[in-house]
């Protein structure tokens, strides 16, 4: 059964309602992070798990024969038509480091197809999300459309990844190979990195070793504002892995080209 977009998009405000009352009360709080990770630190909070679990009593009473993915707790409906895709914290290094470059990650596909996406930002008070034609910007100046950047060439675009611990040797040599040709490249970001992509500020946001939550919500913020989300091969991103935005997509060959395996490798 179809559910008007109209309806999903309320319901998705009401997650990043729900998810900010929670992740508020413990930024920038003392907690205590723990680490999902034994060979690395890869932590998750109590603000984590309180927000995605209120997140899906919402979608739970709103949608009950609809699939939730999240990011802190399995998987339930798997093979329904529409799956809401949660991340209630994008960027917990940088919620735990006190910085503000984290979001709510939210997203709904019909039959694997990305239909909307919600990143919300409360310490800043900024929202993005996107209609059937276009992306949204809420923040302290007041609404406006996402409109990404016609940067000329790859030698006059930004270019930005999260960190380079998320890069093997491998992909850390391909991501080198693209910095090489852009006029800068900076880490930092999180999910925030990809809306100010949205908004017309980067041009490039090339990141490894994603999940689907990590960048199934971006995909239609990105996409309604004029620019697209890649696969390093050039396929869907929809599943994560090596994944890149770009503003231009007129710059998609030459990204992909730098972005791609080096020369002489099979």
């Amino acid at each position: 059964m179809s559910v008007a977009f109209e309806d999903l998009l309320e319901v998705a405000h009401q997650l990043a309602n729900a998810a900010a009352k929670v992740t508020l009360t413990h930024f920038r709080s003392h907690f205590v992070a723990d680490n999902k990770s034994k060979t690395a630190f890869d932590p998750v909070t109590e603000a984590d798990r309180q927000a995605e679990l209120a997140m899906r009593q919402i979608i739970t009473a709103a949608f009950p024969s609809h699939g939730v993915a999240g990011e802190e707790f399995e998987p339930v409906n798997e093979n329904a038509d529409y799956i809401w895709t949660l991340d209630p914290i994008d960027g917990t290094r940088a919620f735990v480091l006190g910085f503000p470059l984290w979001g709510t990650l939210i997203g709904v596909s019909f039959k694997g197809a990305p239909l909307l996406g919600v990143m919300d930002q409360p310490f800043t008070n900024e929202r993005f999300w996107n209609d059937e034609k276009a992306a949204w910007h809420r923040g302290p100046r007041g609404l406006a459309r996402c409109q990404t950047r016609a940067a000329p060439s790859l030698a006059d675009a930004f270019l930005t990844a999260s960190s380079p611990d998320m890069f093997t040797l491998e992909s850390a040599a391909r991501f080198d190979n693209l910095a090489s040709g852009v006029r800068m490249r900076r880490f930092g970001g999180d999910c925030y990195a990809y809306c100010m992509l949205a908004l017309g500020h980067i041009d490039i946001v090339a990141e490894a070793s994603l999940k689907p939550y990590d960048i199934a919500p971006l995909i239609p913020i990105v996409e309604k504002a004029g620019g697209l989300i890649r696969a390093w091969d050039g396929g869907e991103a929809t599943q994560g892995g090596n994944c890149v935005a770009i503003g231009n997509p007129a710059l998609l060959s030459a990204v992909l080209e730098r972005l791609g395996p080096p020369k002489g490798s099979q």
